[in-house]
């Protein structure tokens, strides 16, 4: 349940597009775990993330239900195009059905499969923003196997980093947890690494922001 701040912020961001609020009624009632669905202010926020670089090319790893897909989409350069990558069949008919809603048929390809095998096909690309929120525990495959993709000056975001404050110090681990410590390693891991400037955010369930560094093209 959303607290009062939620709804604050909530009540002063922009408003959620009839057809992602149409898409989040849907994965609500239709999908076991709708919480995986970036929601109202985090996908307004990855909204306004896209907007402000208008990149040309696009990555998602882990569509899930296509909402954080059609957000990063809108502020797509005029040529632009995004490759969004989902692991799980069973959601590709509805992710095709709400791309096709938005007009964006021709602007973002669906690559059904696992990250690992789809993401050597696209070796060519050079990434201007990458989504990444799939597994947690291939966090950091998947950040090192784009990050030499991605062009200077280029984001990368990485979701649920907070990871319902289990990555906390103090946070005492239940027996067989291999995600928490996956996520906090690859936490640990980036805020070190100097190819990257992080900033973490602790919108929803954290977001991680990942400028990577170089001389800007």
């Amino acid at each position: 349940m959303a607290s009062p701040t939620e709804h604050y912020a909530a009540a002063h961001t922009a408003p959620e597009p009839p057809l992602l609020a149409r898409l989040t009624r849907e994965t609500h009632l239709q999908t076991l775990l709708p919480r995986m669905s970036s929601g109202h202010v985090q996908g307004r926020f990855l909204s306004m993330l896209s907007h402000l670089l208008g990149p040309r090319r696009v990555l998602e790893i882990g569509t899930f239900c296509g909402y954080a897909t059609l957000c990063l989409a809108e502020g797509l350069a005029p040529d632009g195009h995004l490759h969004t990558i989902e692991i799980n069949p069973e959601r590709e008919a509805r992710i095709r059905r709400y791309v096709a809603a938005a007009g964006l048929a021709g602007r973002v390809t669906l690559h059904i499969g696992d990250a690992h095998d789809v993401l050597p096909g696209l070796a060519d690309e050079v990434w201007d923003l990458v989504f990444i929120d799939a597994d947690k525990r291939h966090n950091l495959a998947y950040f090192e196997a784009v990050i030499g993709h991605v062009r200077p000056g280029g984001l990368l975001i990485v979701d649920n980093v907070l990871w319902s404050g289990k990555v906390l110090p103090g946070h005492a681990l239940k027996p067989g947890d291999k995600d928490t410590p996956a996520v906090q390693a690859f936490n640990d891991h980036v805020a070190r690494d100097p190819r990257v400037a992080p900033v973490l955010l602790p919108l929803r369930d954290g977001l991680l922001l990942l400028r990577k560094k170089g001389p800007q093209i």
